[in-house]
């Protein structure tokens, strides 16, 4: 096949640049940063459901406690009233006795109230204190997370713009190739996914390493400086 020297030498900087820029993509596609991330803010989810569980058990919390305050906000006014009607039977034993016990039924009651007033402030300081640590720990997550994206815009920053500045030398390179060494370069490199370029290497093709015996080889030297190799379709240069 026909092909100037410069054909040959862009040929081998393009390749160079086209597998620069598959080895920084793939090391952009493996920052570490990626998985960080990816890992916090699942933890993230997590936390947060927890803290969604943790409010309404707090919202629970108070309405029980709000419901025995105000019970015994209410029997304390009726036990007031209760002390007074005693004060003022004025040797009305019958009414003063029945006074006194309702009496005695409404202390015990607060009595009641006051245990289930301490069950319930214990509960909802044990509440408080779940929310302390949930909120910490979506603090400590947010700053994991900030740091992991930071670095993962630095790192992979620098990554993209490397890789647009070799696109662009690519661009430039490939221009300067001859349109149809150009094409069968793209096709080689697409079925290869890599390697689209050797050097006959004495009989053997240089990307493949496959042997290329008899006819074969007489026919591929009849193409220099250009050919492809019979083995694995790659372009061999031919010196």
């Amino acid at each position: 096949m026909q092909a100037s020297r410069d054909d040959l030498a862009a040929l081998l900087q393009l390749q160079q640049i086209d597998l620069e820029v598959m080895r920084q993509t793939k090391q952009l596609e493996e920052l570490p940063q990626r998985a960080t991330i990816l890992s916090v803010r699942q933890k993230r989810e997590t936390v947060e459901a927890k803290r969604s569980q943790v409010a309404a058990l707090r919202k629970e919390a108070v309405r029980k406690l709000t419901r025995i305050t105000d019970e015994d906000a209410s029997l304390a006014k009726k036990e007031a009233g209760v002390q007074a009607a005693i004060e003022a039977a004025h040797g009305d034993f019958r009414n003063a006795e029945a006074r006194t016990k309702e009496l005695a039924g409404i202390a015990k009651r607060r009595a009641s109230l006051a245990d289930d007033h301490d069950a319930a402030a214990a509960e909802l300081a044990k509440v408080e204190g779940l929310e302390g640590q949930i909120e910490r720990m979506v603090a400590d997550l947010a700053e994991q997370e900030q740091a992991a994206v930071e670095s993962f815009q630095r790192e992979g920053g620098a990554l993209k713009n490397g890789i647009s500045q070799l696109q662009a030398q690519r661009s430039a390179t490939a221009g300067g190739l001859d349109p149809e060494v150009l094409a069968l370069y793209e096709k080689a490199a697409a079925r290869s996914g890599g390697v689209a370029v050797g050097r006959l290497d004495g009989n053997r093709c240089g990307a493949c390493r496959a042997s290329i015996d008899g006819g074969r080889l007489i026919d591929l030297k009849a193409q220099a400086p250009l050919g492809t190799c019979p083995s694995c379709k790659r372009l061999l240069i031919i010196a």
